[in-house]
């Protein structure tokens, strides 16, 4: 009876203790808000006001667990996160009842079904698909959906290790984006496209410019495959890669040619690179330094600088055209970028890929150049769509991120990521193990 008295007497103690103390930060808080000359609600309505910013931030979890509706948010919404986590999950992909999906909407996509369809038994695996015939080494490939473009420094290590893994399961290739080329891209097996950014991250030399000796080496990787150079982005056209000091490690900046912590800002655009002749020059360059297929990639925005490269094309031989184009969307994803660009600037996929299309096919290059889309093509309807609308190929950066975790916590530019794929925090990396993400990427 004693001892139990004593417990009750300690923990009356502590509540006591715990009471004082949360009176006494209340207090303080007080005191500091009432005084402080930053913030007005806070000055106004000390204590009260800080709760403010608490309501914002759950906003994000209520709304989307919630209050959203399926179709509602952005820039996936329910319905397309679930379709993807149920694939890669190898879960039930059917739906019930009917569908969420808007079908009176001016400029909605719907396909027109035949009377006929035909038997599974009757239909046929893709054809390969050649890339760069006139190379050296062109790139045959019957994978018509890949891994677009995540730096690693943008994504963490696991990331990469999981997407690597997961793509040489699929049969597919993936693309290294702009940050180099890392031991964790090659691990898995898969095939590499690698891409050239405008800082050239990876085959640099001390004052940024291409180093031949380097570009080389990465060349000498039987698993890459084609080369990349990146024009622009669609989340951010006009703007170089950002990626925050905090996200360069040591092995990042070993491989960026950079130094350790600080912002890794690439230019708007590669200084060698400011006309369709310079443009060619160093699709020449890459091609004969490397023997492999290379392409470019742009978000559209003005038609005219592709009908100029085009009679560029002409005038120089069909032999000096892109082996590819891979066209970015508007709506395109980044780890981070000015807001003002992601929400105004160039043309979402919708409108842009048929156009540039219809271009290659009026300059007679279509079957020369082949055509590569990329922006929010997560499920087999968009897909689908893309290679209608004239792509050859179709890549998703985002939809494979989902596959790997991500639950759109919008955190990808503060090295916070819960799932551990935007993060080089080992205590949050912990989270993303690779054997079952990889498998997740594959299905």
């Amino acid at each position: 009876m004693d001892l139990v008295l004593d417990i009750v007497f300690l923990l009356t103690e502590l509540f006591l203790l715990l009471l004082g103390l949360g009176f006494l930060t209340v207090i303080a808080f007080y005191v500091v808000d009432r005084t402080q000359t930053r913030h007005s609600l806070r000055r106004n309505f000390p204590v009260l006001a800080r709760f403010r910013y608490l309501f914002e931030k759950l906003g994000e979890f209520f709304r989307q667990y919630f209050f959203a509706m399926d179709r509602e948010e952005l820039p996936f919404n329910r319905a397309e996160r679930s379709w993807v986590y149920r694939a890669a999950k190898g879960a039930d992909t059917t739906v019930a009842f009917g569908s969420t999906r808007d079908l009176k909407r001016p400029g909605t996509v719907i396909f027109v079904n035949c009377a006929y369809p035909m038997l599974e038994q009757d239909t046929q695996p893709p054809r390969p698909l050649v890339i760069g015939p006139a190379s050296a080494n062109p790139f045959a490939t019957a994978a018509f959906f890949n891994v677009s473009g995540m730096s690693y420094g943008a994504i963490s290590k696991p990331a990469v290790q999981a997407l690597s893994r997961g793509a040489a399961k699929a049969g597919v290739w993936l693309n290294t984006g702009e940050g180099g080329l890392s031991q964790a891209h090659l691990d898995g097996g898969a095939d590499i496209v690698f891409q050239i950014g405008t800082a050239n991250y990876g085959v640099r030399d001390s004052l940024g410019q291409l180093d031949a000796v380097k570009l080389k080496a990465v060349a000498a990787h039987e698993q890459v495959r084609m080369f990349e150079i990146k024009l622009s982005q669609g989340a951010k056209p006009g703007k170089g890669g950002i990626l925050p000091g905090a996200k360069v490690s040591g092995e990042i900046a070993r491989i960026r040619a950079i130094p350790e912590g600080a912002d890794s800002i690439s230019p708007n655009r590669n200084p060698a690179i400011d006309s369709g002749e310079s443009l060619l020059d160093a699709l020449a360059q890459v091609r004969d330094l490397t023997g492999k297929p290379v392409g470019f990639k742009a978000v559209i925005g003005d038609y005219q600088w592709l009908n100029e490269l085009c009679e560029l094309i002409g005038q120089r031989g069909k032999a000096s055209a892109p082996d590819f184009i891979t066209i970015d969307s508007a709506d395109g994803g980044t780890g981070a970028a000015p807001a003002s660009l992601i929400d105004y600037m160039g043309l979402p996929l919708k409108e842009s890929l048929p156009a540039v299309s219809d271009i290659l096919t009026r300059h007679g290059l279509r079957d020369r150049i082949k055509i590569i889309a990329s922006g929010k093509l997560t499920n087999p309807g968009q897909v689908a769509w893309a290679l209608c609308a004239g792509a050859d190929i179709a890549v998703s950066a985002r939809g494979f991120m989902l596959a790997l975790g991500c639950i759109q916590a919008l955190q990808c530019n503060q090295n916070t990521c819960p799932t551990g794929i935007t993060t080089h925090d080992p205590k949050l990396q912990r989270g993303l193990v690779v054997t079952d993400k990889a498998e997740r990427v594959a299905r």
